[in-house]
């Protein structure tokens, strides 16, 4: 039996839409780009360059985006397709470090409901 997703991922027409029409913000870490998406609910999608680090690392990178959003994603506010971007001092990041800049990002954004900034 197939487990329920909690995220919905992003496909390649979507991520070239984003990347094109979206609006960004950057920290150190991860940079983050955001399109409304008309829907419901919100996508994301996460890329992390080869450069970050060998295919362990780059999926560790990845569950730890994934899950600080998944942890968070009540505070977003729906119709949104997200992309975040993982860059190579996001290794080191431990998973509270990648929420705060992940909310951080999304608030300077402006998809954070109102009183769930930190």
């Amino acid at each position: 039996m197939k487990r329920k997703r909690n995220v919905e991922s992003l496909k390649n027409p979507d991520f070239k839409r984003v990347y094109s029409s979206g609006r960004s913000r950057a920290d150190r870490s991860i940079v983050m780009y955001v399109l409304e998406n008309g829907l419901d609910r919100n996508r994301i999608g996460i890329t992390v360059s080869k450069k970050v680090g060998n295919s362990v690392v780059r999926s560790r990178v990845k569950r730890i985006i994934k899950e600080a959003y998944r942890l968070r994603q009540t505070s977003f506010v729906p119709g949104w397709d997200i992309v975040v971007i993982a860059r190579g001092s996001s290794v080191d990041k431990k998973s509270t470090d990648m929420e705060k800049s992940l909310m951080k990002l999304a608030a300077n954004l402006k998809i954070i409901r109102s009183g769930d900034e930190e």
